[in-house]
């Protein structure tokens, strides 16, 4: 799982740098003030563009393995269906099991 980088307020006078090094790669970062969580820094990239902020939100947080395939189509306003046709579209696989859970998933379902 892709962990958040937090950022206090007091943070971003010394590390505004590394705030802007997770947005490069893609990273969502977490600021927050007084210990609570204030803003969520989403970066400006094609996903955001292409998709808007919601749906660019839940494809960073599905793809970090922080929410689930449904909570992901709940941030992103679409139907699991339509959340899992996004995901493939942008080559995102929508389950990711090692193949040694797959078999004996398959062993239970039979």
């Amino acid at each position: 799982m892709q962990e958040l980088d937090i950022f206090s307020v007091r943070d971003l006078r010394n590390r505004s740098g590394d705030l802007l090094k997770d947005a490069e790669q893609g990273q969502l970062s977490l600021i927050t003030e007084h210990g609570r969580p204030a803003i969520l820094a989403v970066p400006f990239d094609h996903r955001l563009l292409d998709h808007g902020v919601h749906r660019a939100l839940a494809l960073s947080l599905f793809e970090g393995r922080q929410v689930t395939l449904a909570q992901g189509a709940e941030i992103a306003g679409l139907s699991r269906e339509d959340f899992v046709d996004l995901i493939g579209s942008i080559g995102l696989a929508a389950v990711d099991y090692p193949s040694g859970e797959v078999a004996g998933e398959l062993e239970s379902a039979l």
